[in-house]
């Protein structure tokens, strides 16, 4: 079953062949993940909360 590298949480076959690098099962980050964000290549640090507090 594929899951995010950073959270381990899971994620679809689909998520991981259209964000995960070739030859890769898993992302490295994924949408739930709000500390880091995927940037080009590589994976950063997020400089804010992508999820808004309502």
């Amino acid at each position: 079953m594929p899951a995010c590298k950073n959270c381990k949480g899971f994620v679809t076959d689909r998520y991981v062949r259209v964000f995960a690098p070739t030859g890769m099962d898993d992302v490295r980050v994924c949408p739930n993940c709000e500390d880091k964000l995927r940037s080009g290549a590589e994976v950063r640090e997020a400089h804010s909360s992508r999820h808004a507090n309502k």
